[in-house]
């Protein structure tokens, strides 16, 4: 479902071909439209857009499901058998490092090599002064490049465009995102980055890093793609999705781990940005993930010095290393530093609202179809081509300066003094910053003891190009990341207030760089100790510290005050039930009670349930969870009056189960321990298979019966019907339940145990205020106060 401002979620567009699944593409409904029409109800559809498609989204079971089963396979467990559930996480852990260090090393070796060779051929045509040639070399090239890229992302696998963090950030909210993790997903991820990121557009492969190592864990979580998965009997213990979300975990700390050779970086980026829930056991794993990827980068790193890969290998483990300058301050310095902060914050909500309006322009123009999404990226790929071809010809040659160590001027791919179009002894500064690689730009922008190598017209052309292209760029269909397009324009305006404030400061202008940079990624991603760690360990200067802190808690401050993250922005967008860690305000004056009192009626089953029933109710509900009631039950304190029982909650997917194996019994009774075993395992239950539709029961089965006691989870967490709905949030998330159910305040004889469930949808302020819109207005009350 995508949601807008509560006003505009009444209107509908398109809701009859929505539903009836025509063959246009469903990606093109406009994100400034809702999808289908909303009731004044609690609960609605919950429809997401993942991919190309708008997919029906679901919750994962997190919770562990202690039924009868669950009981006995953990009371039946020997120690050898917990010890290899232990030495198989980490073994999985250590194959999600070991091959997330080793695509990354692939994908940084082609990239390197494919943008290296075509920069050297146009760079010889251009000292050859065949201007014109080379600008259509590099334009076609790029061209194919990005054609490449946009048709396996269009045609193949709709959800490897964009960086993918976002539904990682859902999934581990407890979201199940469809078709994210899969083998086609990684196939074009990893094939459409090395197009998109060669082909020179401005973007990253880091984002696209992070949900490559995701794809790793998950496959290796299920024992391979949906249509290949291995059976092995060692592997189902992970076939869950509480196992599935440590390994995604894992995964994504490696992601991070391998795009900035950050290893303590990348746990900590998890931690802060994309997890929602987090234990110690998970922190150790996910660190020695990120150590294997160190490992195999630094191995890689050695081996391609001794010059065996081609134009890889040109470096250290450091990507931007700026420790040979010696950092000092004084007191001054510190007006200079918040100011950075201060512009990181603004510039950076900034640039989230004007994306936010692009991607909303993007979406109307992907209505048109498949087609029309190539064109746009096409049309972006020409644009880029032709400003990073043209641009530098604007610039003024400047001589070389003969005290500087470095060579001056270079010709190659790589080099902090290109000579371009200029006469021998001088260099093109703009050429520089825009005819290279987008990782070599950050470096000559990041470079010291070069204070006047760029000239302050030249970093104005480069922040300003590469604000329009970090807008139009981002959106298209091919993997994307953000963290570089940022970092480019945050070094850019942090190169430029160093070069204004000349004297007065002590701080090296490539200092300020890296300032600028961090300030804009707090501005925009809101990430503060992450960030930190991962600019000390790509620049390997403890000395920056103090003063990186300062700029990224400034930045983050006034960008709090302003909007939000990016991050949340594009969860919105794309309508998947992101729980926040903090809720409203105005949740306190709202109970779980009246909640449930705007939704239809719980349904609940009997203990020994009839077939026809239970086909009944799968038939006409959508409810995944089904609280199991049973009546004229004898309390243990042998009273009189006859008691009725919560016995719990049974699952959708166990109840279409047990009609898939028909399970059924011939009279109304309940099953011995030893019965339910003979049909099903705690791990066969764990496994997230099989629909209704799937499923055909004759007229003679319908009038048999089911005793759903050894399936129905017996410990379902319950709050009473007068807590606040903020601490019933809270709990909900973080526990990472499904299902929460609502129990009477009072007991009393004829009074049901349970009188409702809450879910995801019915906790997200959105939909409470759609059914409570008086609760409007007592929030811009508290707003305005």
């Amino acid at each position: 479902m995508m949601e807008e401002d509560p006003s505009q979620v009444s209107e509908t567009n398109n809701t009859n071909s929505s539903m009836e699944g025509e063959e246009r593409d469903v990606e093109s409904n406009p994100l400034n439209q809702p999808l289908l029409k909303r009731s004044r109800t609690l609960s609605s559809s919950p429809l997401a857009m993942v991919g190309a498609k708008v997919s029906h989204i679901e919750s994962l079971d997190y919770e562990i499901n202690e039924n009868d089963l669950f009981k006995h396979d953990w009371r039946s467990r020997s120690s050898a058998q917990v010890l290899q559930y232990i030495f198989l996480k980490w073994s999985l852990a250590f194959l999600v490092g070991l091959l997330t260090g080793l695509i990354a090393t692939l994908i940084n070796l082609a990239i390197e090599n494919i943008a290296g060779y075509k920069l050297l051929a146009v760079s010889s045509l251009v000292e050859k002064k065949r201007y014109l040639t080379g600008f259509i070399y590099l334009t076609v090239a790029n061209f194919v490049l990005t054609l490449f890229a946009a048709f396996l992302c269009v045609f193949f696998a709709p959800t490897a465009a964009g960086p993918g963090i976002p539904e990682i950030k859902a999934y581990l909210n407890g979201i199940d995102t469809p078709n994210m993790f899969g083998a086609s997903t990684l196939i074009v991820k990893i094939l459409g980055s090395i197009g998109a990121v060669s082909a020179g557009l401005d973007l990253g492969k880091e984002g696209p890093l992070v949900h490559i190592g995701s794809c790793i864990a998950s496959l290796l979580g299920q024992g391979g793609p949906e249509n290949y998965r291995l059976k092995w009997r060692w592997l189902r213990y992970f076939n869950n999705d509480r196992d599935r979300r440590d390994l995604i975990t894992c995964g994504s700390s490696s992601g991070v781990c391998a795009a900035f050779r950050s290893p303590v970086g990348g746990v900590l980026f998890s931690l802060e940005e994309v997890a929602t829930w987090w234990r110690s056991a998970l922190l150790w794993r996910t660190f020695f993930s990120t150590a294997v990827v160190a490992v195999v980068l630094r191995a890689f790193i050695e081996y391609c010095n001794s010059g065996k890969c081609g134009l890889f290998g040109k470096g250290g483990l450091i990507m931007f290393d700026v420790s040979d300058v010696t950092v000092t301050y004084h007191a001054m310095d510190i007006v200079p530093v918040a100011l950075i902060g201060l512009i990181g914050g603004v510039l950076g909500s900034l640039y989230n609202h004007l994306l936010h309006k692009v991607l909303r322009v993007y979406n109307l123009i992907n209505q048109k179809g498949k087609l029309h999404k190539l064109l746009l990226s096409l049309s972006v790929s020409l644009f880029t081509s032709i400003c990073l071809y043209s641009l530098p010809f604007l610039a003024t040659c400047s001589p070389c300066d003969s005290s500087i160590t470095e060579t001056c001027p270079t010709n190659g791919r790589t080099g902090n003094f290109k000579q371009f179009n200029c006469p021998d002894g001088h260099y093109n500064d703009l050429a520089s910053l825009l005819f290279t690689t987008t990782d070599d730009a950050v470096r000559n922008i990041f470079s010291t003891n070069t204070s006047t190598e760029f000239h302050p017209l030249s970093l104005l052309i480069f922040f300003v190009l590469y604000c329009v292209l970090g807008l139009i760029t981002f959106g298209i269909a091919v993997p994307s990341g953000l963290f570089l397009p940022i970092i480019l324009m945050g070094s850019a305006y942090g190169r430029l207030l160093g070069t204004a404030m000349g004297s007065y400061t002590k701080i090296d202008q490539g200092l300020y760089a890296v300032l600028g940079a961090a300030a804009l990624m707090a501005g925009s991603m809101r990430m503060t100790v992450s960030l930190c760690v991962i600019f000390l360990e790509l620049t390997n200067n403890l000395l920056l510290l103090p003063i990186t802190m300062i700029v990224l808690l400034i930045a983050k401050s006034v960008g709090d005050c302003i909007n939000p993250s990016i991050y949340e922005i594009i969860l919105h967008l794309k309508g998947l039930p992101f729980l926040d860690a903090n809720p409203e305000p105005w949740m306190r004056t709202l109970t779980v009670g009246e909640l449930v009192d705007a939704k239809p009626p719980v349904v609940t089953l009997c203990g020994v349930e009839k077939v026809s029933h239970i086909v009944n109710v799968l038939r006409n509900t959508t409810h995944n969870g089904f609280p199991v009631v049973d009546e004229g039950i004898v309390p243990p304190l042998d009273l009189a009056i006859r008691a009725t029982e919560l016995h719990g909650i049974v699952l959708r997917a166990h109840l279409v189960k047990v009609l898939k194996k028909k399970w059924f019994l011939p009279e109304r009774r309940r099953t011995e321990e030893w019965e339910v075993r003979e049909k099903f395992t705690w791990i066969e239950l764990a496994e997230r298979e099989g629909k209704f539709e799937e499923v055909g029961v004759t007229n003679d089965e319908m009038e048999m019966y089911v005793d759903l006691h050894p399936l129905t989870n017996t410990t379902p967490y319950t709050v009473v019907e007068s807590m606040s709905v903020a601490k019933a949030m809270v709990l909900f998330r973080t526990v990472g339940l499904r299902h929460m159910l609502i129990v009477p305040k009072y007991q009393a004889a004829g009074v049901s145990p349970v009188i409702g469930i809450l879910t995801r949808q019915d906790l997200r302020a959105y939909n409470i205020l759609t059914a409570f819109p008086h609760l409007e207005k007592s929030k811009s009350r508290g707003k305005g106060n």
